[in-house]
């Protein structure tokens, strides 16, 4: 992936490694960037979240936020009320988002944002109810005058919003796509990826906690959607937004400097990735990674070291709020015995062939063409086009194989381990410090 460095990507990234690259034809000089080390990745990094921080005097608590939005609700007269309000609306889990562009560039998605009122114009006529238990609140910032709180809420029930939207080029669109779409370079474009990402976890998890576990009666929004409670006086119990934790490792052997990678038979074409599954109750975060390593692939793990974590609300809907923890997991064992129940492969991949992978995979190829998709939806022109089927090498032919792009931490398991310096590889110095609980020796 080629980049053109400016002076916002230092504040974006702790540590890129660069490789130059001379292309024969026009003696040219550019810098590809081979591994990304970003402050955030995708989905963290939420510049508006709910939580009152020591630095932010923009953060407005959500009690007293809901109390405005009821009074803004109930007021006709359209008189304005500190602090100001603006909605994002979701359907079926999309946010809606539009497009700009400049000419000769790639298209630039937003998030969809209207104000209160533009809000309560909208759904006036529509069967989506507009008290304010439907809305949920995201947090609050300054639009450099005054504080704005920010909110979410679920229209999926009115189908005609979508063409009142569609006459502003918005469009609801897949979140995925929007990953996808998100240039990881641009400040403002990954915190509008968190932003959306909490806000689609939130909704989801209203969804589907409609009821009370204990009970089974109804459960009534709380503290402006940051929590449900059961309805029931004899039961009136407190529920909150549920994580869902998921390990997802990079098994290494460290004698033979390889690495271990599967598939699924859900990825796209020639995409490795690593292995990854959800922690049972009752085992730490190392049981988990060495428990699904073994049952996947029939490889024992020992040593297991802490990487780094990631927000993931791009998953099946009945769990909006997963949890990537990421490891590097050192192997015990070679002989790969794959479920086929989990997986369509898994192989071992020397440091040179993963490598390759991440130098040919045109990450940037992609993010350009969902842009371009996004935009398309919102002029109301959607091609069916997959834009993470066709990752090229740069003499024209398929690569071989690819692994996720920079939006994903798999990315950025698969870097670290590719770009530290072989010589060292071994040296346990080199590596991030090792969580408590770890156990080299098991």
């Amino acid at each position: 992936m080629l980049i053109f460095l400016s002076s916002s990507v230092p504040f974006l990234c702790k540590k890129i490694q660069f490789q130059t690259l001379i292309f024969p034809k026009t003696k040219s000089l550019f810098f590809s960037v081979m591994s990304i080390a970003l402050e955030s990745l995708a989905f963290a990094g939420n510049p508006i979240r709910s939580q009152k921080t020591l630095n932010s005097n923009a953060s407005i608590s959500p009690s007293s936020a809901l109390e405005t939005l009821k009074t803004q609700l109930l007021d006709s007269n359209h008189q304005p009320i500190s602090p100001n309000s603006k909605v994002l609306p979701f359907r079926k889990g999309r946010p809606l988002a539009s497009s700009s562009n400049i000419e000769n560039c790639t298209p630039i998605w937003h998030l969809g944002w209207v104000s209160l009122a533009e809000c309560k114009g909208l759904l006036a006529k529509s069967e989506v109810n507009l008290g304010a238990e439907g809305f949920v609140y995201l947090g609050s910032e300054s639009d450099g005058v005054d504080n704005v709180v920010c909110w979410a809420i679920d229209v999926s029930d009115d189908n005609c919003l979508v063409g009142e939207f569609g006459v502003r080029h918005c469009s609801f669109v897949e979140l995925r796509t929007l990953m996808v779409a998100t240039d990881w370079a641009d400040a403002r474009a990954m915190a509008e990826l968190a932003i959306a990402g909490h806000a689609r976890a939130l909704l989801e998890w209203h969804t589907v906690s409609r009821f009370c576990g204990y009970c089974g009666g109804k459960a009534v929004p709380m503290e402006a959607g940051r929590r449900k409670q059961c309805s029931n006086e004899s039961c009136r119990k407190r529920i909150y937004p549920r994580v869902d934790p998921v390990v997802i490792m990079l098994v290494i052997d460290r004698e033979n400097d390889r690495a271990l990678l599967s598939r699924q038979s859900r990825f796209v074409p020639r995409m490795w990735s690593c292995l990854a599954g959800f922690v049972e109750p009752g085992e730490s975060l190392e049981e988990a990674v060495r428990r699904e390593t073994f049952e996947e692939t029939g490889i024992e793990v020992g040593e297991v070291v802490y990487h780094s974590s990631q927000p993931w609300p791009v998953g099946p809907s009945s769990m909006p709020c997963q949890l990537m923890v990421g490891f590097h997991a050192y192997a015990k064992s070679l002989e790969i015995k794959v479920d086929k129940e989990e997986l369509e492969d898994a192989q071992w991949h020397s440091r040179e062939d993963v490598k390759k992978a991440l130098m040919f995979a045109e990450y940037e190829k992609a993010q350009k063409t969902a842009a371009a998709k996004v935009e398309q939806m919102c002029k109301g022109v959607e091609k069916g086009q997959n834009f993470s089927a066709d990752y090229n090498v740069e003499s024209g032919e398929l690569a071989p194989m690819f692994i996720p792009g920079p939006f994903a931490i798999a990315h950025h398991l698969i870097a670290s381990w590719v770009y530290q310096d072989a010589s060292n590889a071994t040296d346990s110095s080199s590596r991030l410090k090792q969580p408590v609980g770890s156990q080299s020796s098991l």
